[in-house]
């Protein structure tokens, strides 16, 4: 018998992952047209598979930890390849992202350690992660079809992912701050939810 972690939405983070390395290839070999249907194609399946999970109630405390850490090693990935390909997005926003991120884990992580199940995504954060989605793919596009967007939206989107990453990471570190002192092992904010 499969275990029952084993399911279709599980399999398409999985995919997710595995897909990883071929858009970073593509990246720095410049191949833009790729690494964009590379993105493209692992955003769909991130939709999909909290839409299956829910829809078809396969929701699992694997899917629900796993998930969200197979986007942000995914995105990570394509800022980290665009900026060495590229020099877009900056260094230092790359750097801000990655900041966040760890402290996430580390709250997360903590967390568990004080016997909290679940420490899900905040709306902050799944709007951080938006604009950082829309930033990569607007770079994307731009490296694709020869920097069709203006040189003002991309600047406006460093600033946005930039203000708005630094207020998730500090409305998450507040949560973990608040959550820790508290005596309940319950789940943070609700049960299992994909982000």
């Amino acid at each position: 018998m499969l275990a029952s972690w084993l399911n279709i939405a599980n399999l398409l983070t999985f995919l997710r992952l595995l897909a990883i390395p071929f858009a970073v290839q593509a990246i720095l070999h410049g191949e833009h047209g790729r690494a964009l249907a590379i993105v493209l194609v692992a955003a769909l399946t991130d939709t999909v598979d909290g839409a299956v999970a829910r829809r078809f109630g396969v929701a699992t405390s694997v899917g629900a930890y796993f998930d969200p850490i197979v986007d942000k090693l995914f995105l990570s990935a394509v800022y980290v390849s665009l900026a060495m390909r590229t020099g877009l997005p900056p260094w230092w926003l790359v750097i801000e992202i990655f900041a966040r991120d760890v402290l996430i884990l580390a709250s997360s992580g903590a967390l568990l350690l004080y016997g909290k199940r679940r420490f899900p995504p905040s709306i902050w954060g799944k709007a951080s992660t938006f604009l950082q989605i829309a930033l990569a793919l607007t770079l994307l596009v731009n490296n694709a079809f020869g920097n069709i967007a203006p040189a003002g939206l991309i600047e406006a989107l460093f600033w946005a992912v930039a203000a708005l990453t630094a207020f998730s990471g500090i409305h998450y570190l507040w949560r973990a701050l608040r959550h820790s002192s508290s005596g309940s092992s319950a789940a943070i904010d609700g049960g299992l939810a994909r982000e």
